[in-house]
């Protein structure tokens, strides 16, 4: 007899006998009659053992996590379970075959369990039992299926690149890895492919993608991990509307055949100014007001000698209206939210609530009767609105209101996690430049082409030169970025002269790069998606190690392997390396 899986049992299924193999989920003894679910990969479906049934003693001794093989009969259930799909019937079983035997698990092996996130990643074999887990791993798969299909039916070709390469240093720190065979040396793991696919555009191959595994050697969180997967994708001769419109028809494949979601509008677009100063971060969430309001004209004609001192030194006010939840923030929590944006550089929060027209709260009595008027009209201000103020320089202040319209949103729970609001954020900056430092760096990566109309801004002002450079940002997270890249050898060694890289560096670190351009290199860019974050949103999770089969923990140790380990003097020997005590 051919096996059955569970999940596609349904009453249609009446009568029919079926082989099931699964392992015990649960067994309940009503004292004569017994129950057991089991689970395989598709779902759990109730067995029965009818006091009658021969096989009863044997049902009655197996245990959770027991491996078994049961022949029977598929029955209508006289008390359904609506909450699982093949919750009207049950298999009466005629055969039991007991394949393994199963200890006592360290974890409930159930979609809520009681263990510890150690426990779990130390037992991570049985932790990914769990259905919820399960159920993860097969979307993530349909998600990868679903970008092949796409981007195959759009004539790109899928490529592997190296996995041992070179340092180039310019980003996160690298992974290195000794080489025994040139001692004294290093390869590095990618953190990215960036040169390499950039490289295949030289050689001619005009559509190129991968999901590739990248490795940064850097701190971890919530979600990120020091080897992680993104969709990676370059093209030639494609303008930067162009990489975006089938990117983004990519993203809305993956979202139709994994969540069943359309859309038939475009992404919005905003300008990486309009984002930093509307919502205070490049990463906006759009399902929540509280936009930043410039209140610096205003704020000027106040007499509060903060705001006038502050602005004199070139600062800006800012503010935020938190609407119809002024009742909801007593002095404590306002105090508590001062000494949050204090964390981000700021000096203080003011702030004000309203009610019947008037204002109240901390500068109330800076602002005269005009004034009062035009603020609450300049914030789009009603009863029982909050309004929260910072004023700094303008980085400090936007960032200081992004991070609390983000903390507030939270909190409040204003976001559904089911709305996807995808944007696209263009029109970034070239260069960034670090005052203790003294130096400008790229926004984005050293390869990233300059606007057509900006190229003499390199000489002049580089600070205000533009890029061909976007991200796609959904739910106030960064999901994928790119740029249309440097084609040309003149402008790429140009960038490299802003960026302080010296002729040698540039040979050292990126000469075959450098090289590349002199032999027609084809106007060309990417992106790149990351792809574990991908599934953390559509499976609702923010721990991205709900999505990795074998996660590290936040101090990149794995504690179902072990690793990092020491590894024998010998080993070392070989690489010519000795190591500190």
């Amino acid at each position: 007899m051919k096996r059955t899986h569970n999940g596609v049992l349904r009453l249609s299924n009446i009568n029919e006998k079926v082989l099931l193999k699964g392992w015990v989920s649960k067994k309940r003894d009503l004292g004569g009659l017994l129950f057991i679910d089991l689970r395989d990969t598709t779902g759990i479906i109730q067995l029965a053992f009818y006091p009658e049934n021969p096989l009863h003693d044997i049902a009655a001794s197996v245990k959770n996590e027991y491996v078994l093989e049961v022949e029977g009969t598929v029955q209508e259930r006289s008390n359904k379970n609506m909450q699982i799909p093949t919750g009207e019937i049950e298999v009466t079983v005629s055969k039991l075959t007991v394949l393994n035997t199963s200890q006592q698990p360290p974890l409930i092996i159930q979609d809520e369990t009681d263990a510890l996130e150690d426990t779990r990643l130390k037992y991570r074999y049985l932790d990914l039992r769990r259905p919820v887990l399960q159920n993860i791993f097969k979307m993530r798969h349909k998600a990868a299926n679903a970008v092949r299909e796409f981007l195959n039916k759009e004539d790109f070709l899928e490529f592997e690149t190296p996995i041992l390469t070179k340092s180039t240093p310019e980003g996160a720190r690298d992974y290195l890895v000794p080489s025994r065979m040139n001692r004294g040396e290093f390869y590095a793991l990618p953190q990215s492919p960036q040169i390499f696919k950039q490289l295949l555009m030289v050689a001619g191959f005009e559509k190129y993608y991968q999901i590739a595994k990248c490795f940064r050697d850097e701190d971890l969180r919530s979600d990120r991990q020091p080897e992680f997967t993104q969709i990676d994708i370059e093209t030639s001769f494609m303008s930067q509307e162009e990489i975006l419109d089938v990117s983004e028809r990519m993203i809305k494949h993956v979202m139709k055949e994994v969540k069943g979601i359309t859309f038939d509008e475009k992404f919005p677009h905003i300008t990486y100014d309009e984002a930093m100063n509307k919502y205070g971060s490049d990463k906006p969430d759009t399902r929540y007001d509280m936009h930043l309001v410039d209140l610096t004209e205003l704020a000027n004609q106040t007499s509060f000698k903060v705001f006038t001192s502050n602005i004199e030194e070139g600062g800006v006010v800012k503010a935020i209206n938190v609407k119809n939840m002024a009742d909801k923030f007593s002095r404590k929590r306002i105090d508590q939210l001062t000494e949050f944006v204090k964390g981000f550089h700021a000096k203080g929060l003011a702030f004000l609530k309203v009610d019947k027209g008037e204002l109240s709260g901390s500068i109330a009595k800076f602002f005269t009767e005009e004034q009062t008027t035009e603020l609450i009209q300049k914030m789009d201000a009603s009863d029982n609105d909050l309004l929260l103020f910072v004023s700094d320089n303008l980085k400090v202040t936007n960032n200081c209101l992004g991070q609390l319209r983000r903390k507030i949103a939270r909190e409040e729970e204003l976001t559904d996690p089911e709305t996807y609001d995808f944007l696209w954020v263009t029109d970034w900056p070239m260069f960034e430049f670090d005052e203790e430092e003294g130096r400008y760096y790229s926004l984005h990566h050293p390869f990233t082409m300059v606007q057509e109309k900006d190229i003499a801004m390199l000489d002049k002002d580089p600070e205000k030169a533009l890029a061909y450079c976007y991200d796609l940002v959904v739910q106030g997270q960064e999901l994928g970025g790119g740029s249309v890249r440097i084609h040309r050898q003149d402008i790429q060694n140009q960038v490299f002269d802003i960026l302080g890289i010296t002729k040698e560096e540039q040979a050292q670190k990126f000469g075959f790069l450098v090289d590349a351009l002199k032999y027609g290199t084809p106007p060309h860019g990417g992106i790149a998606f990351g792809f574990d974050r991908l599934i953390m949103l559509l499976a609702h999770t923010e721990n991205i190690r709900d999505v990795v089969a074998f996660p590290k923990t936040n101090n990149g140790t794995c504690l179902l392997t072990d690793a990092p380990s020491p590894v024998s003097e010998l080993q070392l020997s070989d690489l010519s390396i000795m190591t500190k005590k």
